[in-house]
């Protein structure tokens, strides 16, 4: 049972290891040599992403499984909202999503069915980890899902106060917000990936004609992060009432870096407490084991010897 286990695995790792290899550099090889040099690069992430290439089989056929499940639209609606925060923005993103929780699903109950008898002889907890094992599948994707778009949501919070910074000197410097917005979004292009391409599907809305206001309250809402929800707020009532721009940007920008330095003190103030569990388990019996040891071992040696003497 064993060798056939590795040799399993060993053979689904070769095969996503080639499916990967070719998907990654046999067929843009092919593709670049037919055409006979390298072409020229889209000055706009956004526009790239959005215009990805066809779709592989794995994810036609988890695409074609996904929309077989009867969902109702509320649920889909959740889902494709977290799907654009985690920054997956395909029309086949939905399907593809359900098409993994089930062959995840599938693929769990399965492997708990083989190795039930492994496992356990209890027949109810046989059945007890089947299920486990089919719901881990079905909702664990969600999950992870989860962690990517609360990722992504750090690290557009943690991009803000430099793109702000950027956005005062432009705006100091006489361009409009639009423009401005739309050089930030050019200049973190490599080191904040993440918000550029935000700002670019922004500026992408508001040369399409969408007014501004609903445009920024469409980057909120894409996101779901808080600090971006302060900060369009900020820049739709700057733009209503007329205010300084730069001043509101920079004030906000230095709001947020105070915040972050309190954030950073709380978690340094909170260290203390959530070392205790760790050093009373782990640290604190090796440090009784060193001190202790050797004491506890001449006892052992010559006081219980002679206190059976005694009580002899």
């Amino acid at each position: 049972m064993a060798i056939l286990i590795s040799l399993a695995l060993f053979i689904v790792l070769m095969a996503a290891i080639s499916v990967y290899g070719y998907r990654r550099y046999a067929k843009p090889g092919r593709v670049y040599e037919q055409l006979g040099g390298g072409a020229a690069v889209a000055a706009n992430p956004a526009i790239d992403k959005l215009s990805d290439d066809e779709p592989g089989l794995v994810v036609s056929v988890l695409e074609q499984i996904g929309k077989q499940i009867p969902v109702s639209p509320q649920d889909v609606s959740a889902l494709r909202h977290e799907l654009i925060a985690a920054g997956y923005r395909s029309e086949a993103a939905v399907p593809v999503m359900y098409g993994i929780k089930v062959v995840a699903c599938a693929v769990l109950l399965v492997l708990a069915f083989l190795f039930k008898d492994d496992i356990t002889s209890n027949p109810i907890l046989r059945i007890v980890i089947m299920v486990a094992a089919a719901l881990a599948g079905y909702f664990g994707p969600v999950f992870f899902l989860e962690s990517l778009a609360n990722s992504r949501r750090e690290e557009l919070r943690f991009s803000l106060p430099d793109a702000l910074d950027l956005m005062v000197v432009s705006v100091e410097a006489g361009l409009g917000l639009d423009q401005a917005i739309q050089y930030v979004g050019r200049e973190l292009a490599f080191t904040h990936k993440e918000l550029s391409e935000e700002l670019e599907l922004l500026n992408l809305e508001i040369r399409a004609g969408k007014r501004r206001a609903d445009a920024l309250r469409n980057l909120a809402d894409r996101t779901g992060e808080q600090e971006l929800r302060k900060l369009v707020a900020i820049l739709i009532q700057t733009d209503k009432f007329g205010t300084s721009m730069a001043e509101s940007l920079r004030t906000h920008s230095d709001f947020m870096r105070v915040r972050r330095r309190q954030e950073a003190e709380e978690r340094a103030a909170k260290v203390g407490v959530k070392l205790v569990f760790p050093i009373f388990f782990f640290i604190l019996p090796a440090m009784l084991l060193v001190a202790a040891g050797p004491g506890l071992l001449q006892v052992f040696k010559y006081l219980f010897p002679m206190m059976r003497q005694f009580h002899g």
